[in-house]
């Protein structure tokens, strides 16, 4: 089965989208497996506690590159066999990761590691392709939500693996998933065979034109930066406050962790609901859930068990706000560009991932520096310069218009 440019089917199969949105999840993971066991790795390899940070770093390096440079491959190449090319490259590099004994290895995989892992950013536009406009917003959630899911659920996992079997076999059980998952796919996905119009090198120049001239993108990708980053810098400092503030253990806050797997629901209904053309009143709603979020965190900082409960909330609802923003944004997006959506997805995801970046760096120091105080007072902040850029929207639009 071939998807041409020009065709669209009416109805993707369930199983289908079931299958693209685990493939997401189980993809996406690997840039987060590492984040909970960086300390058993760097006695391992031999990194010292100050280039420990590397090993995150340099994943989100490696998959920034892989969103400028291989995802607009979407848009000239077929997307299958693009597809299974970097999920081979992925699986080497989880298996170079699980065996190293050396530093430079082990940070050179976890580089391949994140350009692997743009697979997920190839998978998601390519199922705008197999649905009518009218559905484009709930394929994209139901997708999005198993995205949503890896990058939740890879934490905990990490941690309980690594717990029961030591921090390679979180390697070597991912690259076997990866590796039977590169073979479903190949099998499995219909065909798709863009018409290029371009070569490579036109290819990424566009990359700057459509930032220049898509006022919207560049629009929602400010928005997805500003909550994202707050949303990294709320999971990198928190398990700190669980530790030291709750005394929990590392599989305590494991579990702390599966909480926000509970945002994720968000992901399909505000897909569904911006199909009833609700985008930017549900856009306005998960920015002020966010700013309520870290409202409430950095209100209630004590050590009571109601204010445990509390942070559990908050963990859920900015994860909600999170993805629900992220499925609009990604809607939006994907109708600005017909069959530059690669390139576009590509952009898009590039900003906020370094939105996200930015947070986890931002919180690291902020944590040091003034603790749980002035970790939530930044991340109060990101929020709110989104709202404030959001009350702006309508005013562009009028002024576009004009």
């Amino acid at each position: 089965m071939n998807i041409k440019n020009d065709v669209q089917a009416k109805q993707v199969p369930r199983w289908l989208v079931f299958l693209l949105a685990a493939a997401c999840g189980l993809i996406v993971a690997n840039l987060y497996y590492a984040q909970t066991v960086i300390g058993p790795i760097s006695d391992s390899t031999g990194l010292s506690p100050a280039a420990a940070g590397l090993i995150v770093t340099l994943t989100q390096v490696g998959y920034v590159i892989g969103l400028l440079f291989i995802v607009p491959l979407s848009d000239i190449m077929e997307n299958r066999r693009l597809v299974t090319s970097f999920l081979v490259l992925l699986v080497v590099a989880l298996a170079a990761a699980a065996f190293s004994t050396h530093a430079v290895l082990f940070l050179t995989a976890s580089l391949v590691i994140g350009v692997g892992s743009v697979v997920a950013q190839i998978l998601v536009p390519y199922a705008t392709y197999l649905t009518s406009e009218e559905q484009r917003g709930q394929v994209v959630g139901n997708v999005m939500s198993g995205l949503l899911l890896g990058i939740m659920l890879a934490r905990p996992v990490a941690s309980f693996i690594t717990d029961a079997f030591g921090w390679q076999a979180v390697f070597i059980f991912s690259a076997i998933v990866i590796a039977l998952l590169a073979l479903l796919l190949s099998r499995a996905l219909p065909a798709r065979k863009p018409q290029p119009a371009m070569k490579y090198g036109q290819l990424i120049v566009s990359l700057g034109t459509l930032f220049k001239t898509l006022p919207m993108l560049r629009r929602r990708a400010l928005y997805q930066a500003s909550l994202f980053g707050a949303f990294s810098l709320f999971w990198t400092t928190v398990p700190l406050r669980l530790a030291n503030d709750f005394g929990m253990t590392q599989q305590g806050i494991a579990w702390f962790a599966l909480a926000g797997v509970g945002g994720a629901i968000a992901a399909p209904i505000a897909g569904r609901w911006a199909d009833k053309g609700l985008t930017r009143i549900l856009t306005g709603l998960a920015i002020v859930i966010a700013v309520l979020s870290f409202g409430l965190a950095h209100v209630f900082q004590g050590h009571s068990t109601a204010e445990l409960v509390l942070l559990v909330v908050v963990a859920i609802t900015l994860d909600m706000a999170v993805s629900g923003n992220l499925v609009l944004g990604q809607r939006v997006i994907y109708s600005l560009a017909g069959e530059a959506r690669g390139r576009v997805n590509g952009i898009f995801m590039s900003i906020f991932f370094i939105g996200g970046a930015l947070g986890s760096s931002i919180g690291s120091w902020s944590y040091a520096s003034g603790g749980w105080s002035l970790t939530t007072l930044i991340g109060l902040i990101m929020p709110l310069l989104a709202l404030g850029y959001y009350f702006t929207e309508k005013k562009a639009s009028i002024v576009s218009n004009s």
